[in-house]
């Protein structure tokens, strides 16, 4: 009991963080109050967008939002799962830029999130939820 303790303490550490950071982070693309967000398209990117970096940080805003969020309330292995490969994207994106400080802590941050997307699977499976790649749902409707 007193283990299932401890990693129940690091699930709900994660995820509050996880989805806290990811929510604020989209936020601030709108606001810009933390950085200029646009400092950090890499040229190679910014010359292939079909709209300004401006715009395009709105829609990343929006994505993190969104995936804030999901990690915050009822989907947080999928949005997890998202998260992780979303971070690992932008940390790739980063490292074009030259921002390798900042690319290696959001590989960090992926891989958090990935570990709470594992650790949600657990959860699940302990308390008898079907994954959601499962039949078992099918089963149910028919």
């Amino acid at each position: 009991m007193h283990r299932e303790g401890h990693l129940e303490d690091a699930y709900w550490a994660l995820r509050i963080s996880l989805g806290s950071t990811a929510f604020l982070a989209g936020l601030d693309k709108f606001t810009n109050l933390l950085t200029n967000w646009e400092k950090y398209i890499a040229p190679q990117v910014r010359e292939k967008l079909p709209v300004s970096g401006k715009k395009f940080m709105y829609g990343v805003g929006i994505i993190e939002m969104l995936v804030g969020v999901g990690i915050l309330t009822r989907k947080p292995k999928l949005a997890s799962y998202t998260a992780s490969a979303w971070l690992l994207s932008i940390a790739a994106e980063l490292a074009l830029n030259g921002d390798y400080d900042i690319a290696v802590r959001d590989v960090n941050m992926a891989i958090a999130a990935y570990a709470l997307a594992r650790s949600e699977g657990e959860r699940q499976r302990h308390a008898g939820i079907p994954d959601f790649g499962e039949d078992a749902g099918l089963e149910r409707a028919a």
